[in-house]
């Protein structure tokens, strides 16, 4: 189960600092970049498989301690680059826990056989035509 917006801000820890980039003077005295820590472990909206899943699937962006680290510096609002961090890893989560589905294998049928057969005939008779006559 995916989780919303408010179940999200009452795990993950939010920590703000001074952003690079754009925005001038506004740069040097505003933390506008946020950087979202979440501990699956510690989110109780996950059931026990759906936290294994996660941390198989997310494991290159897990830290030593199980923590997901999302950091936003694009924006000069520190609310927007908060609003950002969200919306990634809530994308971070759907793209976890997606399950592929199992391919079913199916057997081509003989008319499209059939189909291919006569069109690869058909084209090697016309190759054929092109040659020039033989002189007997």
């Amino acid at each position: 189960m995916l989780p919303n917006k408010e179940d999200i801000l009452k795990v993950a820890v939010f920590k703000t600092s001074r952003s690079g980039g754009k925005g001038g003077q506004n740069v040097n005295k505003v933390s506008s970049k946020v950087e979202l820590i979440f501990h699956i472990a510690n989110a109780p909206f996950f059931t026990q498989e759906e936290r294994i899943i996660l941390n198989e699937k997310l494991a290159g962006r897990l830290d030593q301690e199980g923590n997901l680290h999302i950091v936003s510096q694009e924006d000069r609002s520190q609310l927007m680059n908060k609003e950002r961090t969200i919306i990634k890893l809530i994308a971070l989560l759907k793209s976890g826990l997606h399950v592929q589905k199992k391919r079913k294998p199916t057997k081509t049928p003989k008319s499209v056989i059939r189909k291919r057969l006569a069109d690869k005939q058909s084209v090697s008779a016309k190759k054929e035509n092109r040659k020039r006559p033989a002189l007997d």
